[in-house]
């Protein structure tokens, strides 16, 4: 059966170019299916995908579009008609790979679609962002972004090489057979920090010794998006959500926020999930000059020249213990929530800088009177590190995995 690159991109502006790289896909033997998402002009070459489908899939009209008035709407409905086609593309097993091409409203519109697909999915954005920070564009996916050098408008020397490699790329990605998967162990999320590297350590180990293959992401907001990006797509089998340290961030303004549906995603797909308010005790900050001035006086550890730790106080404690509390409520599957009461991180323990038994208490007493009844939340006197408590995190999932 012929694959199908999916081609996104304005037809009025950049049809050339996307006639181009269409060429040389389906000289790869390749079937590509174009979706417009351009507004103003005529398409240069008709697509399987018109753009008044996509702008009715986005909720708009496209008369009303093309009065150019309201540029922001169009980018808006155009965004999200792209990323419904797209992705019923997918669901109908018309697409095996997605390419764009484009300046930063192009990139903005093709890559909404992206996102929409899963990690493995290749995908492959020419963009005139493409050489600067593009994590706003990828999110937690997959993208692999191809800098345009020149804006691409036109051909000449360098864009006709630019997207030619670019179609190579897709190309090559949609072709080639995966190889077979010998033994593949059922996957575990487990979310980590410096401050619960021990903890973390040792639950790995048991739950691999049991037969799991465990995926560790580093709680700096990127790697909370992205476990949450792979529980969403189906990809986990159980969380182990140690490290809640994102939702400290989200709460203070710190810089490795993963914004406010953290731990939602192990929730809404119904998968076994422990929770512990793991490193809720620090937010984080650049350097010690980056500190918001409200926070100034604040308890503040320098974890680095790069990385200052500001210790959480009762008010925001309690706040992300309700939190957590409402993510263990809204599960579809089974879930227990775990207690440290020496401590949530290695610098919250007795005799260290972020010991706060009252700050850590607001945070329990919070998840303890808002959490539904059935729902375990389990004590321990020890602190997030201790042997005891990474054995009760691992066997606690363990024994929710056989539910």
């Amino acid at each position: 059966m012929t694959k199908t690159v999916v081609i996104v991109g304005a037809l009025d502006t950049k049809g050339q170019e996307f006639k181009f790289i269409k060429d040389l896909i389906e000289a790869q033997g390749l079937e590509a299916l174009t979706v417009d998402f351009g507004v103003l002009g005529e398409p240069f070459y008709p697509p399987q995908v018109g753009r008044a489908a996509v702008a009715k899939a986005g909720g708009g009209d496209l008369a009303e579009l093309r009065s150019g008035e309201h540029k922001d709407r169009a980018m808006q409905v155009m965004a999200g008609g792209t990323a419904a086609v797209v992705r019923g593309l997918y669901e109908e097993g018309r697409l095996d790979g997605i390419i764009g091409m484009g300046g930063s409203g192009g990139t903005s519109i093709a890559t909404a679609a992206m996102r929409t697909l899963p990690v493995g999915v290749p995908k492959v954005m020419v963009s005139t962002v493409g050489g600067g920070d593009v994590s706003a564009y990828a999110g937690a996916k997959d993208i692999c972004f191809i800098p345009s050098i020149v804006d691409v408008a036109g051909f000449n020397r360098i864009s006709r090489a630019i997207y030619t490699n670019a179609a190579g790329a897709i190309a090559g990605m949609v072709k080639i057979e995966h190889p077979a998967a010998e033994g593949e162990k059922p996957l575990v999320t487990a979310s980590m920090f410096g401050n619960t590297t021990q903890c973390v350590d040792m639950a790995r180990a048991k739950l691999e010794a049991n037969g799991y293959e465990v995926l560790v992401f580093h709680a700096t907001g990127t790697g909370g998006r992205t476990m949450e990006s792979l529980i969403a797509d189906g990809y986990i089998d159980a969380s182990l959500d140690i490290t809640t340290t994102e939702l400290a961030d989200y709460v203070c303004g710190g810089v490795f926020s993963a914004g406010p549906d953290r731990m939602m995603a192990a929730a809404r797909a119904g998968i076994p999930t422990v929770l512990v308010p793991g490193c809720v005790d620090m937010c984080n900050f650049g350097g010690v000059e980056t500190i918001p001035e409200k926070y100034q006086t604040r308890n503040l550890y320098k974890w680095n020249p790069n990385v200052t730790l500001m210790r959480t106080d009762v008010a925001e404690n309690r706040r992300m213990g309700e939190m957590i509390a409402c993510a263990a409520n809204e599960a579809q599957g089974p879930v227990a929530i775990l207690l440290p009461l020496k401590g949530v991180s290695m610098l919250d323990s007795p005799g260290n800088q972020f010991w706060d038994p009252a700050a850590d208490g607001a945070c329990y007493e919070a998840i303890k009177a808002s959490v539904k009844p059935g729902i375990p939340v389990i004590e321990m006197d020890c602190n997030i590190n201790d042997p005891e408590f990474a054995e009760k995190a691992a066997g606690l999932l363990l024994e929710l995995l056989k539910k």
